[in-house]
């Protein structure tokens, strides 16, 4: 009943705005092919790259992982949420984020990640709107239902990860709010790795920011751009934003050295360590990061790193995800 309010909310709202707001049917995620990822099937989030054929997988935990935008229309009658009957959008779900994002998990955890109807990429250049809330309403409502088939069916009382990026992460922050702040399913949060969309320093009430590498019960969120770059949209934010550094793992000004860099990933099988250093930026929190020259043409000479902030410390995230989950197990 909560989900058709929502889509008539959402109808009443698009309806002068030149956007379809036809919906799908929500999700039954009893059926498999509503999970990019799952333990139960293999899809791309099992790959694991060939300098790590030797690794030896203990899988633990899970993690739940919550996808960035990748639904990006921007025809007049585009839907305000994917459709997730539209192949086109799973196809590139499961080849980019869930192989390169959602597999540097699986050295440790079972890999769940929930399709749902996520919010148009056009609908997000206008948060703050009643469209924008509307349609992020729609996309979170699937997310809890995935989430509480999740805790129902599969967790039986293992540890827990969570996980998103971009849009992903503005969603398990809303999650982690709902299930785990304060409440007793935190016992069982080894920690959330969200980044990619700022996280206020008012969002959680009882789970801490990161501060050493082995912590648990704690999240760890940064937003990656080029060394010295000030985009002008977080001056709104007035210094109202938290930052975990991924190659110290605490919200330390202090600049890290390549030498504690682990590996960026340029491509599935292409891992290339001790590259980059970073720092928090002291007054907007941003995560500024050093890229030497011959690697900023790969990065498509971008200064907003945004698309990369996972791809750039993916096995400093890949190692710091089982030394948290032994530090969890151990206690």
């Amino acid at each position: 009943m909560k989900s058709q309010t929502i889509i008539v909310f959402i109808v009443l709202l698009f309806n002068n705005l030149g956007i379809s707001t036809a919906q799908p049917a929500p999700p039954d995620y009893s059926d498999l092919k509503y999970w990019a990822a799952s333990p139960h099937k293999a899809d791309p989030g099992d790959q694991v790259p060939a300098f790590l054929k030797d690794e030896k997988q203990d899988l633990s935990a899970d993690v739940f992982f919550i996808y960035p935008t990748i639904y990006d229309n921007e025809s007049d009658t585009a839907s305000a949420n994917a459709w997730l009957n539209d192949q086109k959008v799973n196809t590139e779900i499961d080849n980019t984020t869930i192989l390169l994002q959602a597999s540097v998990f699986n050295g440790s955890c079972r890999v769940f990640a929930p399709r749902y109807r996520q919010a148009n990429m056009e609908v997000l250049y206008k948060l703050g709107t009643s469209p924008a809330t509307a349609a992020l309403d729609l996309a979170y409502s699937d997310l809890k239902i995935a989430f509480e088939y999740y805790l129902k069916n599969e967790n039986k009382g293992r540890p827990i990860v969570i996980a998103g990026h971009s849009q992903g992460a503005l969603h398990a922050v809303r999650l982690l709010q709902e299930f785990f702040d304060g409440k007793p399913l935190q016992k069982q949060l080894v920690c959330a790795y969200i980044p990619g969309f700022q996280i206020k320093k008012e969002d959680f009430k009882t789970i801490p920011a990161s501060e050493k590498p082995g912590q648990t019960g704690c999240f760890a969120g940064w937003r990656s751009y080029l060394k010295g770059e000030m985009p002008k949209k977080v001056e709104p934010e007035k210094d109202n934003s938290i930052c975990v550094n991924p190659l110290t793992w605490n919200t330390s000004t202090e600049w890290a050295s390549p030498a504690l860099h682990k590996g960026i990933m340029l491509g599935f099988e292409n891992i290339v360590p001790n590259t980059l250093s970073a720092g928090i930026e002291p007054a907007t929190k941003l995560l500024w990061v050093d890229v030497p020259e011959p690697l900023k043409a790969a990065l498509e000479n971008k200064k907003d790193l945004h698309v990369y902030d996972i791809n750039l410390f993916w096995m400093n995230i890949r190692e710091n995800v089982k030394r948290r989950i032994d530090a969890y197990l151990k206690q």
